[in-house]
């Protein structure tokens, strides 16, 4: 699609638009509390549950406290992995001093994805009203993966993974593709690959913040 002056557009609705999405994504898990464990994680089980239900592979599970260092390295961690195409945290995105999550994961992001935190808080609205103002979930792109930061409540985690699991393989295409359009494709091997070739060369953390309805802010 063009516009009158001659400039092509993106079109969601063309086939072409979605030629780079992926089927199937390794998705690694990170649960940020301090208080709960992964043995008792609902959040973190609906996020898995939804993603493994939709047919993506969970790599990886882990719990680390409310600590910015703690927080960073592992969601650097996971992003390095060679079986990982998307990142999804859950917990840490309220007002408290120690939500320190989002403050953690951005400066790993090269690309922000500001839609991904205004759906959620839309959709959210919904549920939770005003208090939705302290619901800092977000998203964006570090070094070619999505990383999603999705508050700690269970209702949350829910909403949150339906959406990525409506939009993940989309991003996962876009974010992995490389000058010439190709896709790379991590080969479980170390290496990766685009498009075929061989390229060496807590329970207070709610939807809003220990409020009476139970969601993180």
């Amino acid at each position: 699609m063009s516009d009158d002056h001659g400039h092509a557009h993106d079109d969601p609705g063309t086939d072409d638009h979605h030629h780079h999405d992926r089927d199937h994504l390794g998705v690694a898990v990170l649960t940020v509390s301090s208080s709960r464990s992964l043995d008792e994680d609902p959040a973190g089980d609906q996020i898995a549950d939804a993603l493994e239900s939709a047919g993506h592979g969970i790599t990886t599970r882990d719990l680390v406290p409310d600590d910015y260092d703690k927080v960073q390295a592992t969601v650097e961690r996971f992003v390095d992995r060679d079986d990982t195409d998307a990142v999804v945290t859950t917990g840490g995105t309220g007002v408290t001093p120690d939500d320190v999550t989002v403050e953690a994961v951005e400066p790993l992001l090269a690309k922000e994805l500001p839609g991904f935190g205004e759906l959620f808080r839309r959709r959210s609205y919904e549920e939770i009203g005003t208090m939705v103002v302290a619901t800092r979930a977000t998203a964006g792109v570090a070094d070619g993966v999505p990383v999603f930061c999705l508050p700690g409540s269970e209702n949350a985690a829910a909403l949150g993974a339906e959406l990525i699991v409506s939009t993940a393989g989309h991003l996962a295409g876009l974010a992995s593709r490389d000058e010439e359009g190709g896709t790379h494709e991590h080969d479980g091997d170390g290496h990766e690959h685009a498009d075929g070739e061989d390229e060496h060369g807590d329970e207070k953390h709610e939807h809003g913040e220990g409020g009476a309805d139970g969601h993180d802010h």
